[in-house]
């Protein structure tokens, strides 16, 4: 049991020691916020999507080109053909004796509006691709403050069990003492380190979960996997000063003109009135205007001559299209009003559930954890006094490490809950 022991402890201090000589960055919240706004790649990679849309602004913008045709162009006349004479005169110098061609130039030309309402539906296509980075931002941005609190969270919950180890370390040497003089049993030593190493197996058991934290972050910030990510504890509990004053129905206001998936919801309802009305459009024929050259096909030698074309609205007058605008319209208006209810109950929730985390808190006195602190240093003294048994002084060690759970977990949900309140509201309404 001994040899075990001693295995375990040389085990831990051997990776605590890896730890500490990598290279440890030291960073409040707000610095990491910066570098995750700067450098996450899929926030770079989405913002790039605006871009494009607006690319398809400018396309949508430029007119069609014209078309050129050369045509019917006899590369040789024979004598035979031209019967010995000289049918043609040369067009330019010696080119284009007895030669014969045509060329033919071509201009679409949009009718009833159509480049415009086009430019018009590109362009809520860019408002709508803001909107849609603007909502993933603000997901993100849930996602990378709660790895924050995590991590947070994680290192505080290991400090409490780091500090007692060096305590119950030199209760177990003095223990140790005792047993060898045979003033104590050996079963209360045993007992003692096997508490002992509980609180190895709880570090190593933080220790993974702040790995897998410490990944998370690092993916959203773009870091060095080999860093080691220490987060100031600065910013872990929330105030709770302007909670009193804030109004559900105000709060609800507020989400309808910050949310990005509110107002995508209401640009797509733009998007499709603009798309019925170019439809409807599309019911005018485009004209095609034309400019032709014609050299020796006709009775003219040089034949210059213009035209026009469009098709004849007799059978396909764009209805399915049209109905299919109509239809996505009606969609937009039910998706709308969907998306306003589904705001309104996210934030009163939002509201509820903070409220109820920052009353549960407040139960909380705020001199209790140096009480605790207090007691626990007491209960140390007084079992190494022998004033106190060992099952005494292990059910106050637990109910401490219990208690100091409690008092994170509710300061990291009041966190939680404050940054929900933030996400169905669209904005940052408790930092």
């Amino acid at each position: 049991m001994t040899l075990k022991y001693w295995k375990i402890v040389w085990i831990y201090c051997f990776f605590i020691s890896s730890i500490t000589a990598q290279d440890t960055l030291r960073l409040s919240r707000i610095d990491c916020e910066a570098i995750f706004l700067k450098e996450n790649l899929t926030l770079i990679s989405e913002k790039l999507e605006i871009n494009k849309a607006e690319a398809q602004v400018i396309q949508a913008k430029l007119w069609p080109n014209p078309t050129f045709t050369l045509d019917q162009v006899n590369l040789w006349a024979t004598p035979s053909q031209r019967q010995h004479q000289e049918v043609v005169p040369p067009l330019v110098g010696d080119f284009g004796r007895n030669l014969q061609f045509s060329a033919e130039l071509e201009q679409l030309i949009y009718t009833a509006g159509k480049r415009k309402k086009r430019v018009a539906i590109e362009q809520v296509g860019v408002e709508k691709s803001k909107q849609y980075f603007e909502d993933l931002l603000r997901g993100l941005k849930v996602e990378f403050r709660n790895q924050l609190t995590n991590l947070q969270y994680l290192q505080l919950y290991r400090k409490v069990y780091v500090n007692q180890v060096e305590s119950l370390n030199k209760l177990i040497a003095a223990y140790q003492n005792q047993v060898t003089q045979g003033n104590v049993s050996k079963s209360e030593y045993i007992r003692l380190k096997a508490l002992q190493i509980e609180v190895f197996k709880s570090i190593n058991s933080i220790d993974k979960e702040l790995h897998e934290s410490q990944k998370e972050l690092k993916n959203l910030m773009k870091l060095n996997p080999t860093v080691v990510l220490e987060l100031n504890p600065e910013g872990f509990e929330k105030s709770n000063e302007n909670i009193g004053f804030l109004d559900v129905k105000d709060l609800v206001n507020q989400a309808k003109e910050s949310r990005p998936d509110f107002k995508f919801a209401e640009l797509e309802q733009t998007y499709y009135d603009k798309m019925v009305a170019y439809e409807r459009t599309q019911k005018t024929p485009d004209v095609t205007f034309k400019a032709l050259y014609d050299r020796n096909g006709s009775t003219m030698i040089n034949f210059v001559g213009f035209g026009l074309s469009f098709d004849l609205p007799f059978f396909n007058r764009n209805q399915g299209n049209i109905k299919m605008a109509q239809i996505g319209q009606e969609q937009a208006k039910f998706q709308f009003q969907e998306k306003e209810l589904s705001v309104e109950n996210e934030v009163i929730l939002a509201f509820q559930n903070i409220n109820r985390s920052f009353e549960f808190l407040t139960h909380i006195e705020p001199d209790y954890e140096k009480t605790i602190d207090a007691m626990l240093t007491s209960y140390m003294q007084n079992f190494r006094l022998r004033n106190i048994s060992l099952l005494e002084f292990l059910d106050f060690f637990d109910t401490y490490l219990e208690n100091k759970q409690a008092i994170l977990e509710a300061v990291k949900e009041v966190n939680e809950k404050a940054e929900e309140l933030n996400f169905a509201v669209g904005k940052d309404i408790i930092n």
